[in-house]
């Protein structure tokens, strides 16, 4: 809904103009006349300040515009008031668009900070796929015991969707066959297979780890 849109995006300012005309009306009149427009001001500020611009965000990502939701994030001037369950989908955010930069460290950080949150539906909601990002930072550097660990942890916590899933198989099958325990890998290779995935990155991933999976052993 762009009427929607428009208001969260110009909600502070919005908010400072119906308190100047409270404050105006005030002065002119008395103090109930102008009642509302305080209520009015004062509801758009503290929304702007508690509930933060994440709609915004979550469009420009899924619409693909990187660069237009670094720049609703960094309008976020005090993420430490935005309420626990809309900061843990803040530095979810984050996290992602730093695995964008590929600024692995900064991802990890934002992401434990998310998950450091707890409690709330929507923190519940970010926390497998949270795990699943670490899983797969901690396979960038290297650590498999750990990467294995958050990704096991992600598909309990559960993945929202078909493509997260076949992700997160798909990475259990890289560690098993890393680990030699092909017979593993194999099962973890059909779990993936099962949610047929249409992301081109996971489904050439499929299609270069079937190449050699059936010359396996066991």
């Amino acid at each position: 809904m762009k009427w929607l849109n428009l208001l969260i995006k110009y909600r502070l300012w919005l908010g400072i103009g119906f308190l100047g005309i409270a404050i105006f009306t005030h002065w002119q009149t008395s103090f109930w006349p102008s009642f509302i427009l305080y209520f009015i001001g004062v509801v758009l500020i503290v929304g702007h300040f508690l509930f933060g611009p994440m709609r915004l965000i979550q469009s420009y990502m899924e619409e693909g515009d990187m660069e237009g939701a670094k720049k609703v994030v960094d309008s976020i001037w005090f993420p430490g008031l935005l309420i626990k369950p809309v900061r843990s989908v803040y530095y979810t955010l984050k996290g992602n668009l730093a695995m964008v930069d590929q600024d692995f460290d900064r991802a990890e950080a934002m992401m434990k900070k998310s998950l450091s949150l707890g409690g709330g539906s929507l923190t519940k909601q970010a926390e497998g796929p949270n795990k699943l990002q670490l899983g797969m930072l901690s396979m960038q550097k290297g650590d498999l015991k750990q990467a294995e660990s958050y990704i096991r942890q992600a598909i309990r916590a559960g993945l929202p969707d078909n493509e997260n899933n076949a992700a997160a198989y798909l990475q259990l099958c890289s560690i098993m066959m890393n680990k030699r325990e092909f017979r593993a890998a194999k099962d973890y290779f059909r779990k993936a297979k099962s949610f047929k995935p249409t992301t081109p990155q996971i489904v050439d991933q499929i299609k270069q780890i079937e190449k050699y999976i059936t010359r396996m052993p066991g």
